[in-house]
């Protein structure tokens, strides 16, 4: 019975049950609040005052350093990027998947990520690829300032 308040549905853990996991820690694959950006005034100050920026013909990726302890994301994927959502998730789907694979390699940033029209028609695994290359322009950007 004492496996059962540690089972995944549960929404509390109860007395004996281990701690929840930080945003960053355990084999979570989830996608915590503790790495989004949540809130308009985060999404504005990454707008305003990013630093670093990597595009390409199907997306534009703003960073700008913060105090987190780690890397947070945001996502902006228009409806000028497809009309239909179902393709629009598709889109923020990847890019969280990738995310979720770099976070820990990434340094200190908020991340938005910006689709652009082109994006919708593109393959999943070039958007992958697309992603794996700003992930790696990003991280030499922060290394050398």
């Amino acid at each position: 019975m004492a496996a059962k308040c540690c089972s995944p549905a549960a929404p509390k853990a109860a007395p004996g049950c281990p701690p929840d996991p930080g945003p960053l820690e355990g084999d979570r694959q989830g996608f915590p609040r503790g790495v989004r950006l949540t809130e308009a005034a985060d999404y504005r100050r990454v707008f305003q005052r990013s630093r670093n920026k990597s595009s390409d013909r199907w997306m534009t990726v703003l960073a700008l350093p913060n105090q987190a302890g780690h890397a947070r994301l945001g996502l902006a994927v228009s409806r000028k990027v497809d009309k239909r959502a179902v393709a629009r998730n598709r889109i923020k789907r990847l890019i969280r998947e990738s995310f979720r694979h770099h976070q820990t390699e990434l340094p200190e940033l908020d991340l938005v990520i910006i689709a652009r029209p082109g994006a919708a028609g593109q393959s999943s695994a070039a958007l992958r690829r697309a992603l794996e290359q700003h992930w790696t322009r990003l991280i030499r950007q922060c290394a050398e300032s």
